[in-house]
Protein backbone atom coordinates (compact mmCIF):
# COMPACT_ATOMS: atom_id res chain seq x y z
CA UNK A 1 0.00 0.00 0.00
CA UNK A 2 3.00 2.37 0.84
CA UNK A 3 4.82 1.68 -2.18
CA UNK A 4 1.28 2.16 -4.71
CA UNK A 5 1.10 5.39 -2.70
CA UNK A 6 4.74 6.57 -2.44
CA UNK A 7 4.10 10.04 -4.28
CA UNK A 8 1.45 10.48 -1.46
CA UNK A 9 3.36 9.87 0.95
CA UNK A 10 6.43 11.92 -0.42
CA UNK A 11 3.79 14.99 -0.92
CA UNK A 12 2.73 14.50 2.82
CA UNK A 13 6.62 14.52 4.05
CA UNK A 14 7.55 17.72 1.50
CA UNK A 15 4.59 19.43 3.18
CA UNK A 16 5.81 18.81 6.58
CA UNK A 17 9.29 19.62 5.51
CA UNK A 18 8.19 23.14 4.37
CA UNK A 19 5.94 23.57 7.71
CA UNK A 20 9.63 22.63 9.27
CA UNK A 21 10.89 25.40 8.06
CA UNK A 22 7.93 27.82 9.42
CA UNK A 23 8.39 26.70 12.87
CA UNK A 24 12.37 26.82 12.87
CA UNK A 25 12.01 30.61 11.68
CA UNK A 26 10.98 31.41 15.58
CA UNK A 27 12.78 30.29 18.82
CA UNK A 28 9.22 30.31 19.94
CA UNK A 29 7.49 27.66 17.40
CA UNK A 30 11.20 25.46 16.84
CA UNK A 31 10.39 22.89 19.23
CA UNK A 32 6.74 22.30 16.87
CA UNK A 33 9.31 22.81 13.28
CA UNK A 34 11.54 20.26 14.67
CA UNK A 35 8.59 17.44 15.70
CA UNK A 36 7.46 18.10 11.49
CA UNK A 37 10.97 17.74 10.72
CA UNK A 38 11.30 14.32 12.73
CA UNK A 39 7.53 13.34 11.21
CA UNK A 40 8.70 13.88 7.15
CA UNK A 41 11.85 12.38 7.87
CA UNK A 42 10.43 9.06 8.91
CA UNK A 43 7.97 9.42 5.93
CA UNK A 44 10.57 9.64 4.02
CA UNK A 45 12.35 6.97 5.12
CA UNK A 46 10.09 4.07 5.33
CA UNK A 47 8.51 5.24 1.93
CA UNK A 48 11.53 4.55 0.05
CA UNK A 49 12.21 1.48 2.61
CA UNK A 50 8.89 -0.15 0.58
CA UNK A 51 10.29 1.24 -2.69
CA UNK A 52 13.43 -0.92 -2.77
CA UNK A 53 13.54 -4.54 -3.45
CA UNK A 54 15.99 -6.93 -2.86
CA UNK A 55 19.18 -7.29 -0.90
CA UNK A 56 19.04 -3.34 -0.99
CA UNK A 57 16.63 -3.81 1.66
CA UNK A 58 19.40 -4.99 3.89
CA UNK A 59 22.10 -2.52 2.70
CA UNK A 60 18.73 0.15 3.86
CA UNK A 61 18.60 -1.72 7.37
CA UNK A 62 22.13 -2.08 8.22
CA UNK A 63 22.51 1.81 7.25
CA UNK A 64 19.53 2.63 9.36
CA UNK A 65 20.60 1.19 12.11
CA UNK A 66 23.93 2.12 12.13
CA UNK A 67 23.10 5.66 11.61
CA UNK A 68 20.50 5.56 14.09
CA UNK A 69 23.23 4.21 17.02
CA UNK A 70 25.93 7.01 16.00
CA UNK A 71 23.27 9.64 15.49
CA UNK A 72 21.95 9.28 19.39
CA UNK A 73 25.47 8.18 20.51
CA UNK A 74 26.47 11.85 19.34
CA UNK A 75 23.27 13.45 20.49
CA UNK A 76 24.17 12.49 23.83
CA UNK A 77 27.53 13.25 24.34
CA UNK A 78 28.41 16.17 22.25
CA UNK A 79 28.63 19.48 24.05
CA UNK A 80 26.75 22.29 22.99
CA UNK A 81 30.37 24.10 22.76
CA UNK A 82 30.86 21.75 20.09
CA UNK A 83 27.85 22.13 18.15
CA UNK A 84 29.38 24.79 15.71
CA UNK A 85 31.75 22.26 14.31
CA UNK A 86 29.21 19.53 14.80
CA UNK A 87 27.13 20.69 12.11
CA UNK A 88 30.06 21.67 9.96
CA UNK A 89 30.73 17.59 10.14
CA UNK A 90 27.25 16.94 9.24
CA UNK A 91 27.33 18.91 6.36
CA UNK A 92 30.35 17.03 4.92
CA UNK A 93 28.55 13.45 5.14
CA UNK A 94 25.80 14.95 2.95
CA UNK A 95 28.55 16.13 0.42
CA UNK A 96 29.98 12.77 0.63
CA UNK A 97 27.03 10.73 0.11
CA UNK A 98 26.56 12.85 -3.33
CA UNK A 99 30.31 11.90 -4.41
CA UNK A 100 29.22 8.43 -3.00
CA UNK A 101 26.07 8.30 -5.10
CA UNK A 102 27.52 9.80 -7.85
CA UNK A 103 30.54 7.63 -8.64
CA UNK A 104 27.89 4.87 -8.17
CA UNK A 105 25.62 5.81 -10.91
CA UNK A 106 28.67 6.26 -13.74
CA UNK A 107 29.93 3.09 -12.84
CA UNK A 108 26.61 1.23 -13.38
CA UNK A 109 28.02 0.99 -17.29
CA UNK A 110 24.86 -1.06 -18.32
CA UNK A 111 22.83 2.20 -17.72
CA UNK A 112 23.03 4.67 -20.71
CA UNK A 113 23.18 8.79 -19.53
CA UNK A 114 22.24 10.90 -21.54
CA UNK A 115 23.18 14.49 -21.66
CA UNK A 116 20.86 16.08 -18.97
CA UNK A 117 21.63 12.50 -16.57
CA UNK A 118 25.66 13.42 -16.95
CA UNK A 119 24.51 17.55 -16.17
CA UNK A 120 22.83 15.93 -13.38
CA UNK A 121 25.80 13.66 -12.41
CA UNK A 122 28.52 16.34 -12.98
CA UNK A 123 26.78 18.92 -10.96
CA UNK A 124 25.83 16.39 -8.22
CA UNK A 125 29.09 15.23 -8.08
CA UNK A 126 31.42 18.72 -7.63
CA UNK A 127 28.66 20.48 -5.14
CA UNK A 128 29.26 17.44 -3.11
CA UNK A 129 32.56 17.07 -3.44
CA UNK A 130 33.32 20.70 -2.56
CA UNK A 131 30.78 20.63 0.46
CA UNK A 132 32.53 17.23 2.03
CA UNK A 133 35.91 19.05 1.64
CA UNK A 134 34.94 22.59 2.48
CA UNK A 135 32.73 21.17 5.81
CA UNK A 136 35.72 19.28 7.08
CA UNK A 137 38.02 21.89 6.95
CA UNK A 138 35.08 24.13 8.83
CA UNK A 139 34.97 21.68 11.40
CA UNK A 140 38.91 21.40 12.22
CA UNK A 141 38.84 25.31 12.09
CA UNK A 142 35.80 25.98 14.84
CA UNK A 143 37.59 22.84 16.74
CA UNK A 144 40.70 24.51 16.80
CA UNK A 145 42.19 21.07 15.18
CA UNK A 146 46.48 21.65 14.25
CA UNK A 147 45.83 20.36 10.63
CA UNK A 148 43.39 23.19 9.88
CA UNK A 149 45.99 25.60 9.05
CA UNK A 150 44.61 28.93 7.63
CA UNK A 151 46.04 29.75 4.22
CA UNK A 152 47.70 32.95 3.58
CA UNK A 153 49.59 34.89 0.74
CA UNK A 154 49.33 36.02 -3.24
CA UNK A 155 49.29 32.53 -4.23
CA UNK A 156 46.28 31.44 -3.13
CA UNK A 157 43.85 32.96 -5.32
CA UNK A 158 45.40 31.97 -8.75
CA UNK A 159 45.63 28.25 -7.19
CA UNK A 160 41.79 28.63 -6.47
CA UNK A 161 41.26 29.92 -10.00
CA UNK A 162 43.35 26.94 -11.50
CA UNK A 163 41.72 24.19 -9.93
CA UNK A 164 38.03 25.54 -10.45
CA UNK A 165 39.16 26.19 -14.39
CA UNK A 166 40.23 22.41 -14.01
CA UNK A 167 37.26 21.11 -12.55
CA UNK A 168 34.78 22.81 -15.24
CA UNK A 169 37.17 21.65 -17.90
CA UNK A 170 37.52 17.83 -16.86
CA UNK A 171 33.69 18.18 -16.02
CA UNK A 172 33.31 19.50 -19.86
CA UNK A 173 35.01 16.46 -21.16
CA UNK A 174 33.13 14.03 -19.23
CA UNK A 175 29.95 15.78 -20.53
CA UNK A 176 30.96 15.10 -24.07
CA UNK A 177 32.74 12.46 -24.04
CA UNK A 178 31.29 10.31 -21.09
CA UNK A 179 34.79 9.85 -20.32
CA UNK A 180 35.28 7.97 -16.93
CA UNK A 181 38.53 9.44 -15.76
CA UNK A 182 37.74 12.93 -16.85
CA UNK A 183 34.98 12.00 -14.19
CA UNK A 184 37.79 11.09 -11.33
CA UNK A 185 39.40 13.86 -12.20
CA UNK A 186 36.44 15.93 -11.80
CA UNK A 187 35.75 14.69 -8.57
CA UNK A 188 39.33 14.76 -7.02
CA UNK A 189 40.20 18.46 -8.49
CA UNK A 190 36.58 19.08 -6.74
CA UNK A 191 37.68 17.91 -3.42
CA UNK A 192 40.80 19.98 -3.38
CA UNK A 193 38.93 22.88 -4.48
CA UNK A 194 36.73 22.90 -1.62
CA UNK A 195 39.60 22.67 1.38
CA UNK A 196 41.33 25.49 -0.99
CA UNK A 197 38.35 27.16 -1.02
CA UNK A 198 37.79 27.63 2.67
CA UNK A 199 41.27 27.32 3.88
CA UNK A 200 41.85 30.67 3.62
CA UNK A 201 38.78 32.53 5.02
CA UNK A 202 39.62 34.08 8.24
CA UNK A 203 37.97 33.06 11.80
CA UNK A 204 35.27 36.20 11.92
CA UNK A 205 33.75 35.03 8.73
CA UNK A 206 33.04 31.50 9.77
CA UNK A 207 29.02 31.80 10.66
CA UNK A 208 28.83 32.72 7.04
CA UNK A 209 30.91 29.68 5.79
CA UNK A 210 28.82 27.28 8.24
CA UNK A 211 25.43 28.89 6.86
CA UNK A 212 26.56 28.20 2.98
CA UNK A 213 27.71 24.94 3.66
CA UNK A 214 24.45 23.82 5.04
CA UNK A 215 22.82 25.35 1.80
CA UNK A 216 25.33 23.14 -0.58
CA UNK A 217 24.69 20.72 1.15
CA UNK A 218 20.56 20.76 0.48
CA UNK A 219 21.77 21.32 -3.20
CA UNK A 220 24.04 18.29 -3.14
CA UNK A 221 20.91 16.44 -1.78
CA UNK A 222 18.51 17.79 -4.50
CA UNK A 223 21.31 16.58 -7.11
CA UNK A 224 21.26 13.29 -5.41
CA UNK A 225 17.70 13.16 -5.77
CA UNK A 226 17.67 13.95 -9.71
CA UNK A 227 20.30 11.00 -9.90
CA UNK A 228 17.93 8.78 -8.34
CA UNK A 229 14.50 10.04 -9.66
CA UNK A 230 13.29 10.83 -6.09
CA UNK A 231 11.09 13.65 -5.76
CA UNK A 232 11.24 13.76 -2.38
CA UNK A 233 15.19 14.26 -2.16
CA UNK A 234 14.64 17.09 -4.97
CA UNK A 235 11.89 18.92 -2.59
CA UNK A 236 13.72 18.76 1.09
CA UNK A 237 17.32 19.21 -0.71
CA UNK A 238 15.90 22.31 -2.41
CA UNK A 239 14.22 23.73 0.73
CA UNK A 240 17.32 23.70 2.65
CA UNK A 241 19.68 24.84 -0.11
CA UNK A 242 17.25 27.85 -0.88
CA UNK A 243 16.77 28.72 3.12
CA UNK A 244 20.48 28.70 3.43
CA UNK A 245 21.26 30.69 0.95
CA UNK A 246 19.26 33.08 1.98
CA UNK A 247 20.43 32.87 5.64
CA UNK A 248 24.05 33.73 4.36
CA UNK A 249 22.82 36.87 2.85
CA UNK A 250 20.75 37.76 5.94
CA UNK A 251 24.05 37.34 7.56
CA UNK A 252 26.05 38.82 5.32
CA UNK A 253 23.92 42.05 5.39
CA UNK A 254 24.53 42.06 8.85
CA UNK A 255 27.96 42.46 8.54
CA UNK A 256 27.81 45.09 5.83
CA UNK A 257 29.96 42.42 3.70
CA UNK A 258 28.83 40.66 0.27
CA UNK A 259 29.20 36.88 -0.38
CA UNK A 260 31.89 37.24 -2.50
CA UNK A 261 34.07 39.64 -0.40
CA UNK A 262 33.37 37.14 2.50
CA UNK A 263 34.11 33.83 0.14
CA UNK A 264 37.08 35.65 -1.72
CA UNK A 265 38.27 38.52 0.24
CA UNK A 266 38.02 37.92 3.49
CA UNK A 267 37.97 39.97 7.23
CA UNK A 268 41.59 38.80 7.64
CA UNK A 269 43.29 35.81 8.46
CA UNK A 270 45.81 36.82 11.41
CA UNK A 271 45.39 39.18 14.06
CA UNK A 272 45.57 42.68 12.75
CA UNK A 273 45.34 45.64 14.77
CA UNK A 274 42.11 48.17 14.11
CA UNK A 275 42.75 50.82 11.60
CA UNK A 276 44.41 53.84 13.23
CA UNK A 277 46.36 51.42 16.17
CA UNK A 278 49.72 53.33 16.60
CA UNK A 279 50.87 49.97 18.65
CA UNK A 280 51.11 52.01 21.67
CA UNK A 281 49.99 50.76 25.07
CA UNK A 282 46.35 51.56 26.20
CA UNK A 283 44.78 51.85 29.53
CA UNK A 284 42.01 50.60 30.51
CA UNK A 285 39.69 49.89 33.82
CA UNK A 286 39.29 46.26 35.39
CA UNK A 287 36.85 45.16 37.82
CA UNK A 288 35.63 42.43 39.88
CA UNK A 289 32.74 40.11 39.61
CA UNK A 290 31.13 41.99 43.03
CA UNK A 291 31.99 44.67 41.46
CA UNK A 292 29.67 44.09 38.37
CA UNK A 293 26.94 42.44 40.58
CA UNK A 294 26.92 45.72 43.09
CA UNK A 295 25.97 48.02 39.83
CA UNK A 296 23.41 45.52 38.23
CA UNK A 297 21.80 44.76 41.17
CA UNK A 298 21.54 48.80 41.51
CA UNK A 299 20.50 49.32 38.07
CA UNK A 300 16.91 49.72 36.55
CA UNK A 301 17.87 48.66 33.17
CA UNK A 302 20.54 46.07 32.04
CA UNK A 303 21.15 44.44 28.86
CA UNK A 304 23.38 41.00 28.83
CA UNK A 305 25.21 40.76 25.40
CA UNK A 306 26.33 36.92 24.99
CA UNK A 307 29.16 35.83 22.76
CA UNK A 308 31.07 32.69 22.13
CA UNK A 309 32.50 33.46 24.99
CA UNK A 310 29.72 32.55 26.98
CA UNK A 311 29.51 29.35 24.91
CA UNK A 312 32.90 28.45 25.36
CA UNK A 313 32.90 29.23 29.63
CA UNK A 314 29.36 26.82 29.67
CA UNK A 315 27.81 29.84 31.20
CA UNK A 316 24.43 29.86 30.06
CA UNK A 317 22.72 28.23 33.08
CA UNK A 318 24.44 30.99 35.15
CA UNK A 319 23.45 33.74 33.18
CA UNK A 320 19.88 32.33 33.38
CA UNK A 321 20.57 32.57 37.03
CA UNK A 322 21.45 36.10 37.02
CA UNK A 323 18.92 37.00 34.88
CA UNK A 324 16.19 35.87 37.34
CA UNK A 325 18.02 37.50 40.45
CA UNK A 326 17.65 40.87 38.52
CA UNK A 327 13.84 40.27 37.82
CA UNK A 328 13.22 39.50 41.23
CA UNK A 329 15.18 42.48 42.18
CA UNK A 330 13.10 45.01 40.14
CA UNK A 331 15.72 45.21 37.02
CA UNK A 332 14.16 45.27 33.77
CA UNK A 333 16.72 42.92 31.98
CA UNK A 334 16.95 41.53 28.27
CA UNK A 335 19.13 39.82 26.40
CA UNK A 336 20.95 41.36 22.58
CA UNK A 337 21.66 39.37 19.84
CA UNK A 338 23.78 40.28 16.57
CA UNK A 339 23.13 38.17 13.88
CA UNK A 340 26.70 36.72 13.67
CA UNK A 341 27.60 36.23 17.52
CA UNK A 342 29.07 32.82 18.25
CA UNK A 343 30.13 30.19 15.82
CA UNK A 344 26.91 29.40 13.74
CA UNK A 345 23.89 30.97 12.52
CA UNK A 346 21.45 31.46 15.93
CA UNK A 347 24.77 29.74 18.50
CA UNK A 348 23.37 32.31 21.28
CA UNK A 349 19.75 31.56 20.49
CA UNK A 350 20.24 28.45 21.35
CA UNK A 351 22.45 28.34 23.83
CA UNK A 352 19.82 30.72 25.87
CA UNK A 353 16.73 28.27 24.70
CA UNK A 354 18.67 25.44 26.26
CA UNK A 355 19.05 27.55 29.49
CA UNK A 356 14.81 28.46 29.16
CA UNK A 357 15.22 32.31 28.63
CA UNK A 358 12.06 33.36 28.39
CA UNK A 359 11.78 34.45 24.29
CA UNK A 360 10.30 37.74 25.08
CA UNK A 361 13.39 39.18 26.48
CA UNK A 362 15.99 37.82 23.57
CA UNK A 363 15.86 40.60 20.88
CA UNK A 364 17.38 41.01 17.73
CA UNK A 365 19.67 43.22 16.96
CA UNK A 366 17.26 45.75 14.79
CA UNK A 367 15.02 45.52 17.85
CA UNK A 368 16.80 46.60 21.04
CA UNK A 369 19.76 48.86 19.38
CA UNK A 370 17.83 51.94 20.17
CA UNK A 371 17.38 51.20 23.77
CA UNK A 372 21.05 51.25 24.53
CA UNK A 373 21.47 55.28 25.03
CA UNK A 374 18.67 54.72 28.00
CA UNK A 375 20.04 51.71 29.16
CA UNK A 376 22.13 51.56 32.70
CA UNK A 377 24.34 48.99 32.63
CA UNK A 378 25.37 46.67 29.69
CA UNK A 379 26.88 43.09 30.66
CA UNK A 380 29.16 41.69 27.42
CA UNK A 381 29.91 38.37 27.81
CA UNK A 382 32.70 36.93 25.42
CA UNK A 383 31.68 39.31 22.56
CA UNK A 384 34.64 42.21 20.76
CA UNK A 385 33.36 42.08 17.11
CA UNK A 386 30.12 42.58 17.20
CA UNK A 387 30.35 45.34 20.04
CA UNK A 388 33.62 47.02 18.16
CA UNK A 389 32.72 50.96 17.94
CA UNK A 390 35.33 50.94 15.11
CA UNK A 391 32.56 49.21 12.61
CA UNK A 392 30.95 52.58 13.26
CA UNK A 393 33.53 55.38 14.57
CA UNK A 394 37.07 54.43 12.32
CA UNK A 395 36.57 54.55 8.14
CA UNK A 396 39.89 52.30 8.13
CA UNK A 397 38.56 49.29 10.24
CA UNK A 398 38.70 46.28 8.10
CA UNK A 399 34.79 46.02 9.66
CA UNK A 400 34.10 49.28 9.14
CA UNK A 401 30.31 49.56 8.02
CA UNK A 402 29.03 46.17 9.65
CA UNK A 403 26.18 47.12 11.79
CA UNK A 404 26.85 46.14 15.32
CA UNK A 405 24.99 45.95 18.58
CA UNK A 406 25.57 49.81 19.28
CA UNK A 407 26.45 49.28 23.29
CA UNK A 408 29.12 51.90 23.87
CA UNK A 409 25.89 54.33 24.15
CA UNK A 410 24.76 52.82 27.58
CA UNK A 411 25.60 54.61 30.29
CA UNK A 412 28.25 51.65 31.90
CA UNK A 413 30.05 48.78 30.18
CA UNK A 414 31.15 45.69 31.59
CA UNK A 415 32.96 42.91 29.46
CA UNK A 416 33.95 39.91 30.72
CA UNK A 417 36.88 38.20 28.87
CA UNK A 418 39.56 35.72 29.67
CA UNK A 419 42.26 38.52 28.57
CA UNK A 420 42.71 41.87 26.33
CA UNK A 421 43.37 39.66 22.79
CA UNK A 422 41.67 40.22 20.19
CA UNK A 423 38.09 38.32 19.01
CA UNK A 424 37.94 35.86 16.19
CA UNK A 425 38.58 38.59 13.51
CA UNK A 426 41.89 39.52 15.10
CA UNK A 427 40.53 43.31 15.78
CA UNK A 428 41.20 44.95 18.44
CA UNK A 429 38.60 46.64 20.20
CA UNK A 430 38.51 50.62 21.17
CA UNK A 431 35.15 49.80 23.60
CA UNK A 432 37.33 48.21 26.10
CA UNK A 433 39.18 51.30 26.19
CA UNK A 434 36.52 53.41 27.16
CA UNK A 435 35.95 55.56 30.07
CA UNK A 436 32.69 54.10 30.53
CA UNK A 437 34.36 50.71 29.95
CA UNK A 438 34.98 47.95 33.14
CA UNK A 439 36.95 44.92 31.92
CA UNK A 440 35.88 42.04 34.26
CA UNK A 441 38.84 39.07 33.37
CA UNK A 442 38.37 35.06 34.16
CA UNK A 443 36.05 32.62 32.40
CA UNK A 444 32.68 33.60 32.22
CA UNK A 445 30.86 31.04 33.91
CA UNK A 446 32.61 31.34 37.53
CA UNK A 447 32.72 35.41 37.11
CA UNK A 448 28.73 35.35 36.55
CA UNK A 449 28.47 32.47 39.00
CA UNK A 450 30.43 35.50 41.71
CA UNK A 451 27.58 38.31 40.27
CA UNK A 452 25.02 36.04 41.48
CA UNK A 453 26.55 35.28 45.10
CA UNK A 454 27.19 38.89 45.32
CA UNK A 455 23.78 40.11 44.60
CA UNK A 456 22.40 37.18 46.86
CA UNK A 457 24.30 38.19 49.51
CA UNK A 458 22.77 41.81 49.89
CA UNK A 459 25.56 43.55 48.12
CA UNK A 460 23.08 46.91 47.65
Amino acid sequence: MIAANADWFYLVGAILFVLTLRGLSSPKTAIRGNRFGMAAMAIAVVTTFFLAEGPVLWLIIGAMVLGALVGMWKAKTVAMTQMPETVALMHSFVGLAAVAIALATVLHTEQQHGAVARIELFIGCFIGAITFSASVFAFGKLAAKSWAKTLVGVWVKPVQALLFIAMIGFGGVYFVTDSLPAFYAMAVIAVIFGWMWIAPIGGGDMPVVVSLLNSFSGWAAAGIGFTLGNSMLIIAGSLVGSSGAILSYIMCKAMNRSLLNVLFGGMGTSAVAAGGDDGAPKNYKAGSAEDAGFLMSNASSVVIVPGYGMAQGRAQNAVKELYELLKEEGVNVRFAIHPVAGRMPGHMNVLLAEADVPYDDILEMDEINSDFASTDVVLVIGANDVVNPSAKDDPTSPIFGMPILEVSKAQTVMVIKRSMSTGYAGLDNSLFYMDKTMMIFGDAKKMVEEMVRTINGGGH
